[in-house]
């Protein structure tokens, strides 16, 4: 398949290395090449099956009404858009395909799963604590805002409490703590690198070739 991958920075650099070591051609655009989505056209589109963003949130709204309006499939790996998302979502019900998700770890994908079976059990507190590297813009994380959904939709009314830390390049902690009167329960994942959401987002590029639609990340993994 031929992948367009959009920016070249740490994590973007990754998934076209890793889409060429399963087999893919790619090719790859930084913010730069592609102010204002101005490079996303019909002939740079041309062949490219799948375009994968992982830009800024600015950015990929752009991108996505861009790619989304002449009919092609975009994943999105970046975070800090939602409050477009049902834009993105009723776009794409009419054109091209959509995958969006708060992180495409499937080790990730799993924590949300856990989180959602430990935040069952009644008379726990429950807090959860991320850090990233410094140049993450969006704080908390998109993956701890959907940690913290998880939690606050078995316990309606309560709010969690998140914290955020930048330090250094750290590729992303998450961890989710139940503090009750006798004990505590913590589920933690430590991302040793970015692979692991290049990886993912890969293979939802591949899963999502020839499909029409939005869809969560968090629902189709385990299709992967």
């Amino acid at each position: 398949m031929l992948f367009l991958v959009l920016g070249k920075g740490k994590t973007g650099s990754l998934v076209a290395e890793v889409a060429r070591e399963r087999g893919h051609s790619v090719r790859a655009l930084d913010i730069n090449e592609n102010s204002s989505a101005s490079a996303l056209t019909a002939p740079m589109l041309a062949g490219v099956d799948v375009v994968i963003d992982f830009t800024n949130a600015a950015s990929a709204v752009e991108n996505m009404r861009a790619v989304l309006a002449l009919g092609y499939r975009i994943v999105v790996g970046t975070t800090g858009w939602y409050a477009q998302l049902d834009e993105m979502k009723a776009k794409a019900a009419r054109r091209g395909a959509l995958l969006y998700g708060t992180n495409f770890s499937i080790g990730v994908q799993k924590l949300f799963r856990l989180t959602a079976e430990m935040a069952t059990i009644e008379g726990y507190k429950f807090s959860i604590s991320e850090t990233h590297h410094t140049s993450k813009l969006d704080a908390p994380s998109g993956t701890a805002i959907t940690l913290q959904q998880i939690i606050e939709a078995a316990h309606p009314g309560n709010k969690v409490e998140v914290t955020s830390h930048r330090i250094g390049d750290a590729a992303g902690e998450h961890v989710v703590t139940a503090t009750g009167p006798d004990d505590s329960i913590e589920l933690r994942h430590d991302a040793h690198s970015r692979r692991g959401f290049a990886l993912g987002a890969v293979r939802g590029a591949e899963w999502l070739a020839g499909k029409s639609g939005a869809f969560d990340f968090r629902e189709v993994f385990d299709q992967l």
